[in-house]
């Protein structure tokens, strides 16, 4: 059998004249700003345009262009290699789709169209889940097929934060960064989300500090000292916290070694490059922070990439028989929008 790997991520501009366009598609996205088309349509127009300078400024620090796009294409290479070495019966083909910038749901299909496929899976590249990225990537693609008349079968991996693999692979990233260091605070930064989105059943916040419970299980580290937050708060609203630009100010200034995680990046962009690594240390700094280290997004770890093969070639192994599915996440009935089932 030909089976279809689509792997979702955010995209991010190719050139400095894209920051306005890509920052358009990022808020006239409904997930982001729940507005009928005739409110939001322009909403976003103007939020972009305001945005575009400090925008491009950020770009300027990453050499003029976003790196998602060849990092995520890094990741696609080593999964799809994996995956036919792992699965000789049947053919695997892993298909790039961002959702803010090219390639976008509706080029892609036409790629998927000619590959003719006996199934498709739908993979995002976002550890957990939130109607804001995984729902919002999945949402378009189904409404790209249903536009085409594209009618084939479908699987969606939503989630998977606690994994083990996955969480493996966090730990030897973290463990590389750490080993021979004293008096450091581990931060675990996540992107952050307004406070609304989460009191409406949104499971983001609940599956990030599954994931981070876990690691910090498995690292086996005797009183670890460690704390969660949320980075990149934009916008009037109350977003969930602690904000990592407070808890780096606080241990700063008693002269914590400052140690960062991306929890929920498992690619390089503007988040992790330049708000960690400049943005952020510039902070510290300038708090009386001396010692300052990024642990780095998980992109080719073999670990991660062997956790995405194993979703995908035991995926109706593991629907079929629960107990055999140790990542999947029962998440609290509260959460009206979690999929809870990590297959549909």
């Amino acid at each position: 059998m030909k089976k279809a790997i689509i792997l979702f991520n955010l995209g991010g501009p190719d050139k400095l004249e894209n920051v306005k366009p890509f920052l358009f598609n990022l808020f006239n996205d409904p997930a982001i700003i729940n507005l009928p088309t005739f409110f939001r349509y322009p909403l976003a127009k103007l939020i972009a345009k305001k945005r575009e300078p400090v925008a491009q400024k950020i770009y300027q620090e990453l050499g003029g262009s976003s790196p998602i796009l060849k990092l995520t294409k890094d990741q696609s290479s080593a999964l799809e290699n994996n995956l036919n070495k792992k699965d000789s019966n049947n053919a695997h083909k892993c298909f790039i789709v961002m959702r803010c910038w090219h390639p976008r749901a509706e080029e892609v299909i036409k790629e998927v169209k000619l590959y003719e496929p006996d199934e498709i899976i739908l993979m995002p590249l976002y550890p957990q889940y939130s109607a804001a990225t995984s729902g919002s990537s999945i949402k378009e693609w189904k409404n790209v097929c249903k536009k085409n008349n594209y009618n084939i079968k479908t699987s969606t991996i939503c989630c998977y934060p606690t994994d083990q693999k996955f969480i493996n692979a966090h730990c030897k990233e973290i463990l590389k960064k750490i080993e021979g260091l004293s008096n450091y605070k581990l931060i675990f930064s996540a992107h952050g989300l307004p406070e609304k989105n989460i009191k409406n059943g949104d499971p983001y916040q609940w599956q990030v500090e599954q994931s981070v419970k876990k690691i910090v299980d498995n690292l086996y580290i005797k009183d670890l000292d460690w704390i969660l937050s949320y980075q990149s708060r934009v916008g009037p609203l109350k977003w969930i916290g602690p904000s990592t630009e407070d808890i780096i100010v606080e241990n700063s200034k008693n002269q914590k070694h400052i140690v960062l995680v991306p929890i929920a990046f498992v690619s390089e962009h503007s988040e992790t490059l330049v708000e960690l690594d400049i943005e952020y240390k510039e902070l510290a700094i300038k708090n009386g922070c001396k010692d300052y280290t990024r642990v780095p997004a998980l992109g080719i770890n073999e670990d991660f990439i062997e956790a995405l093969s194993e979703l995908i070639i035991k995926k109706n192994e593991y629907k079929l028989n629960e107990e055999l599915y140790p990542p999947k996440v029962q998440c609290p009935s509260n959460f009206k929008k979690c999929p809870c089932l990590n297959y549909e």
